[in-house]
């Protein structure tokens, strides 16, 4: 056999042991649909420096968070990821401002400081840390025929994936849930937003690919957009 044949061979085989190690069956409409039928949504959350409130700030934020906890009457997984930040365009941008500069005092604090940053991104890696809470919903399917409860025994997700009623019907129920989450983050002062379809599939793309995964740009890091579902 070719060598070039063999390699093929080589990348067919691994990709396929490895797609199926993965949970996921299929992405649509918003919703990760696992492979035990279950579905999945993924919630981006903001962030906020505990230590700089005062003790009755941190006491409130505490008290909430229990609440929050308290009031969940089904498991949420809390997702914590960290990245590299890349910034480099950050600083090439300050390095065309400082250049059309015409106050020369603005002009030197400037280039003072695009070399203290630069000096201190060789000296240690600039960690993003984006937070995520996934909320599942697991449908019972009602009214099974016989052919259908056997293809649901040896594929689960099949069903869901397949019958658009069924997958509209435990999309309202996983729904509730996240309009739950939402508002008792809301609560908490967090803004939140539910990832779409292209998001789901960039997050777990870069996930199972931490290697491939492209550095975060500080151009992209905006402001989370908030999420009012609760009305």
């Amino acid at each position: 056999m070719p060598e070039m044949m063999k390699k093929s061979a080589a990348q067919k085989k691994s990709g396929s042991s490895t797609q199926r190690y993965l949970n996921v069956a299929a992405i649509k409409e918003n919703t990760i649909v696992v492979r035990d039928g279950s579905l999945r949504a993924v919630i981006a959350v903001s962030s906020t420096n505990f230590s700089l409130k005062s003790e009755e700030e941190q006491n409130a934020l505490t008290n909430a968070y229990q609440s929050f906890l308290n009031s969940l009457d089904f498991p949420i997984q809390i997702l914590v990821r960290s990245r590299i930040l890349d910034i480099n365009s950050y600083l090439e941008k300050l390095r065309g401002l400082t250049a059309a500069q015409t106050n020369e005092l603005l002009r030197i604090q400037m280039t003072e400081y695009i070399e203290y940053v630069g000096k201190l991104v060789e000296f240690a890696n600039i960690m993003s840390k984006s937070f995520y809470i996934i909320v599942p919903y697991s449908a019972n399917p009602v009214q099974e025929t016989f052919v259908s409860r056997v293809t649901r025994v040896f594929n689960p997700a099949s069903g869901i994936v397949a019958n658009q009623e069924s997958f509209e019907r435990a999309k309202v129920k996983l729904e509730e849930r996240i309009n739950h989450v939402v508002s008792q983050l809301s609560g908490m002062g967090l803004r939140s937003m539910v990832l779409a379809t292209t998001e789901l599939v960039e997050l777990l793309y870069q996930s199972y690919n931490v290697d491939s995964a492209f550095p975060l740009h500080a151009d992209d890091l905006e402001q989370i957009p908030v999420s009012d579902l609760s009305k």
